[in-house]
């Protein structure tokens, strides 16, 4: 499981007295998976397709029916003996009946317990899209949180350096046009600032959206111990896996089951239904009139019925071609899907691989970028360089830390697109990624 995320754990070094509770990526995903609704939806989908097998089967067993009745009857003859008649029955009697033959309903039994399997597999498809929305979610809160940080310090330089150009121009070291010209570059990064600031509050949302909490503090990503390499399995062995185990591919395939299965269903209504009944009546009738008897019988009853279709107007043979017409389309649909899973795996493939030099390129660009902002301010102090080189020198290395930045994170959601378009992502990933997890300074 953790050859996709070889990042090794992180540790935090720092004094405990540094640090804040938060809350981190596992936390997140549990509460998630108790209150998102897409996750609850398709668990009540799964459950209701299971329930429906025993629907779809109770048809084919023997269906057993009770019925009973009581009966009063005054009747007053207005004549001249003036007979007064008084009448009760009791009435039971119980019925069965029992498909022999009919083809229709064991083709709908089946369709049920295929679909129950399809729904099954939505459920554990709409897990890993769960995962993958957390994940999202969750660093998606880093990366804004990473932004404002980055921002803010290079707020802090950049304030250092229009301080130092007020001081030198009140001295008449430097000119005023100077001063604008860090004035400007102070104002544009509180103005970048202060969205940076709305991108945290708006990715907070998105993780109460998914959880239904909110939250203030997630733990941080350990860039000490991170580190990044590439899948070891090739790929085309990671092809063949997506065949077999992507999720997406598999309800795919069910739903073309089911097609095939309703083909058959339409056929079916060309054939005979053979159906069973039998009843047992008992009638007991008691009578309070000399001029009539009671009346006690019972009678058991036995019957087999056959009907056989012989002409529907046309409509068994248009069913039949409408499921056919379905069972293309669908198969079509499969085709696409197809298609789309390998390029989903060979471009996260790829996008690792590219990551992982993205990562070198950037860390190298920190480096001399770094490098590049002291030789620009050790020009500025000598009179090679202007300010607005040491600005644009500053903003460089600032542009360049939050382009490292980005790339962890994009190196890892990749590894768990991978994973997805494979159909191997599971809670295991997201846990492995939470031990690279620190708590966050104050």
């Amino acid at each position: 499981m953790k050859e996709f995320l070889p990042f090794l754990i992180g540790i935090m070094l720092s004094t405990t007295s540094a640090l804040v509770n938060a809350d981190d990526l596992v936390q997140i995903y549990e509460q998630a998976k108790r209150s998102d609704p897409l996750l609850l939806q398709a668990i009540a989908k799964r459950d209701e397709a299971f329930t429906a097998i025993n629907a779809s089967r109770s048809v084919i067993l023997p269906q057993i029916n009770l019925n009973a009745g009581f009966n009063l009857n005054l009747n007053s003859k207005a004549s001249i003996t003036s007979d007064l008649s008084n009448t009760n029955s009791l009435n039971v009697g119980i019925a069965l009946n029992q498909e022999l033959f009919n083809r229709n309903s064991w083709i709908n039994l089946d369709i049920a317990e295929i679909r129950a399997r399809k729904e099954d597999a939505v459920y554990a498809m709409q897990q890993q899209k769960l995962i993958l929305r957390v994940f999202q979610a969750y660093f998606h809160v880093l990366r804004t949180i990473d932004g404002l940080t980055l921002i803010s310090a290079e707020k802090v330089a950049v304030g250092r350096q229009l301080v130092q150009m007020r001081q030198r121009f009140k001295v008449g070291l430097s000119a005023i046009t100077d001063v604008h010209n860090a004035q400007a570059q102070y104002d544009s990064v509180l103005a970048r600032e202060i969205l940076s600031e709305n991108e945290v509050l708006n990715s907070y949302e998105e993780v109460h959206e998914i959880t239904g909490q909110v939250h203030t503090k997630l733990n941080v990503l350990n860039t000490k111990s991170f580190s990044a390499s590439q899948p070891k399995q090739s790929l085309n062995a990671l092809l063949e896996q997506a065949k077999e185990k992507n999720l997406n591919l598999l309800v795919s395939r069910i739903s073309r089951d089911i097609a095939k299965e309703r083909i058959s269903l339409a056929k079916s209504s060309h054939l005979p239904l053979l159906t069973l009944s039998t009843g047992y009546d008992l009638l007991d009738q008691k009578n309070r009139s000399n001029s009539t008897r009671d009346i006690d019988y019972n009678q058991l009853s036995v019957g087999i019925k056959l009907v056989v279709p012989l002409y529907s107007g046309g409509r068994i043979d248009a069913s039949v071609k409408k499921a056919q017409f379905n069972y293309v389309a669908i198969s079509e649909s499969l085709q696409s899907i197809y298609r789309s899973t390998m390029k989903n795996v060979r471009a996260s493939y790829n996008n690792i691989n590219a990551s992982i030099g993205t990562l070198r390129a950037y860390g190298q660009t920190v480096v001399s970028q770094n490098s590049a902002l002291e030789v620009t301010k050790a020009g500025f102090a000598v009179g090679t360089c202007t300010i607005v080189d040491v600005l644009v020198a500053t903003r460089r290395l600032y542009d360049a830390n939050r382009n490292l930045s980005n790339a962890r994170y994009d190196y890892i959601l990749n590894i768990l697109k991978l994973r997805e378009a494979v159909g191997t992502l599971s809670e295991q990933d997201l846990i492995d990624i939470n031990q690279g997890l620190i708590l966050p300074k104050k």
